[in-house]
């Protein structure tokens, strides 16, 4: 081992001849501040190039790590409402909610994903064609290979998808294939006011209801549209209408809940109804709207306006007597009473009998000139100018005769809708103002100034009358305790190929509460309703819309805030009662 180590120091130590070459040398100093300077410029130059390299990384992370920060904690957890740029200078928004008077949602856009393909770029149409189809059955698979193997940069597959249908999709890895971000209309009550809103096409392009009315508004603004309609009367109104329809097995109903004050449309139901949120919303009969679109003849309910054009005429008085002995023969017509007192009759009992003879002549009294103007005056000779694009022209005589006189006086000879006839009844309670309905919240004190059309005395009047009918008269099943319902029943035979179907009825109710201080107006009505042994066979507007319309009073009233009241209560009688003793005077028969 020694000798090992000996033999390195050996090997390890310079021969003579290198030391004496050494000695030879001579020695230059090489201290490190004597580096030449072209080798200094180049140290200094990768220095500062390191330098600002590592300055520039950094700011980049920090970028990156400020915008990372930015979108996950302080920018809302939303998803982007279009995937290209709006147009410059324009502020878009989502089309806007639509709630009731209360705020309750009616309808929202949502987004949603909609699939597409750029045909150009698909490797294989018919392989991608078949994959699509295996997660989207509803495609038709021939016609999507077609598409997908044109010549065009773009088409469209699906709209609309659900976030399942979406992952599905992304799972096929399909090149070719995309998504684009869009929004769908949605309408959580359902079927509930599918007439008042109406409904959007794929394009969120409102196509009928408010939806079409409001298709700007709805566009361009971002506050939500606020309608009249209360979601609490709309749910009352329709179930009963539902019940009574299915009860009475008929075609169809109809019915609205009014605001005599301020003419709001509280609630509006038209039966068959429809679903919003379906792919072919409205594409059949269910579309109609009976309450503003439909016109109909609606019997014995238009006596209200006869008995109130009358007394304000001043031709007659509430105990004044008419001949109704006998039918009441003009020209080839022949006009009876359903059920016939066959006496002379007061306009008191005129109207509470639902007497055809005495409101013929009650309406000869007036004459044909002023029953026209006075009809024109409550919006019922022209169509109604409520906010929906659904709304029916009345039919009236293209020549008023005297036989169009008699005949209009006791509803029959015109036609018109629902909303017309409860607007101009709300004109008859409400103090003698006609408004126009309208289905969108009116501010409060920013009611529209009404057109006279009656008196206050003969409002009055009008209101003892109908509470008359409903406590001795036809109407007595639309009585609701403690609410004070007066009102109307109507009854009309359906015109039809070669005269009047006589088994084809169009029965309806239309009554106001609480009668001494009336705040809503309640129309129903049944489209061919059948008469069951619950009613004797009977399927008049008396037995089957009249209980309609006391049942929602009685869900309403407490909606409302209207509390009930002993009827019998000595002032409230004193507002109610009337006097029905007959008069001396007397009127000869046409």
């Amino acid at each position: 081992m020694i000798e090992r180590l000996r033999k390195a120091r050996r090997l390890a130590k310079p021969s003579p001849a290198a030391q004496r070459s050494n000695r030879r040398r001579p020695q230059i100093p090489c201290p490190a501040d004597t580096v030449d300077p072209i080798t200094r410029e180049a140290l200094d130059t990768g220095r500062a190039r390191l330098m600002m390299t590592g300055a520039i990384l950094t700011l980049a992370f920090a970028v990156v790590g400020m915008r990372l920060v930015d979108v996950a904690l302080l920018q809302a957890a939303v998803e982007p409402r279009a995937a290209y740029a709006p147009k410059p200078a324009t502020l878009q928004f989502a089309r806007a909610d639509i709630v009731d008077r209360n705020g309750v949602l009616l309808a929202t856009s949502l987004p949603t994903a909609s699939l597409y393909a750029n045909p150009r770029q698909v490797q294989d149409a018919e392989f991608t064609a078949g994959q699509l189809v295996s997660v989207l059955p509803e495609l038709n698979r021939a016609q999507l290979t077609k598409r997908l193997a044109s010549k065009r940069g773009f088409v469209w597959i699906k709209r609309d998808l659900t976030p399942r249908q979406q992952w599905d999709v992304i799972g096929l890895g399909l090149p070719g294939v995309d998504f684009r971000r869009e929004e769908t209309r949605v309408y959580p009550q359902g079927r509930l006011v599918s007439h008042v809103l109406g409904f959007v096409d794929v394009d969120e392009k409102g196509i009928a209801g408010v939806e079409r009315q409001f298709e700007t508004n709805l566009r361009d603004r971002a506050e939500s549209l606020a309608l009249s309609i209360d979601m609490r009367m709309q749910h009352a109104l329709c179930g009963e209408l539902a019940a009574a329809q299915d009860e009475f097995s008929a075609k169809g109903a109809a019915g609205l809940i009014l605001d005599v004050r301020t003419s709001e449309v509280m609630a509006m139901c038209s039966l068959p109804d429809f679903d919003p949120n379906g792919s072919k919303a409205g594409q059949d009969s269910s579309r109609f709207n009976r309450v503003s679109q439909g016109v109909y003849e609606l019997g014995s309910a238009f006596k209200i306006f006869t008995t109130a054009m009358a007394l304000e005429a001043g031709v007659a008085r509430l105990d004044d007597r008419y001949d109704a002995t006998k039918p009441l023969k003009i020209s080839r017509f022949t006009i009876r009473d359903y059920h016939a007192k066959s006496r002379w009759l007061s306009v008191s009992e005129i109207f509470m009998y639902s007497s055809n003879i005495g409101s013929a002549r009650l309406a000869m009294e007036v004459g044909g000139k002023a029953q026209r103007d006075f009809l024109d005056r409550i919006g019922l000779l022209s169509p109604s100018k409520v906010e929906l694009p659904e709304v029916g022209s009345p039919l009236v005589p293209d020549v008023w005769r005297q036989v169009s006189t008699m005949t209009i006086g006791f509803g029959h000879g015109i036609a018109v809708s629902p909303l017309q006839m409860a607007a101009g009844v709300a004109a008859m309670v409400n103090g003698g103002e006609f408004r126009q309905p309208s289905l969108i919240k009116r501010a409060p004190g920013r009611v529209p100034e009404g057109v006279r059309v009656v008196s206050e005395r003969t409002s009055k009047k009008i209101r003892k009358l109908m509470r008359l009918v409903v406590e001795e008269g036809t109407g007595s099943r639309a009585d609701a305790p403690g609410y004070l319902v007066g009102g109307k029943t109507g009854t009309a035979e359906k015109s039809g190929a070669g005269g009047y179907r006589r088994r084809a009825l169009l029965s309806s109710f239309i009554g106001a509460f609480p009668t001494d201080e009336p705040r809503y107006v309640v129309f129903a009505l049944l489209d061919e309703p059948k008469g069951t042994k619950k009613t004797h066979g009977y399927a008049t507007g008396g037995w089957v819309a009249a209980p309609v319309v006391g049942r929602v009073v009685q869900k309403i009233g407490p909606i409302a805030g209207i509390r009930p009241y002993d009827p019998d209560l000595p002032p409230i009688r004193r507002d109610v009662a009337i006097n029905r003793t007959p008069g001396t005077r007397t009127l000869a028969s046409y």
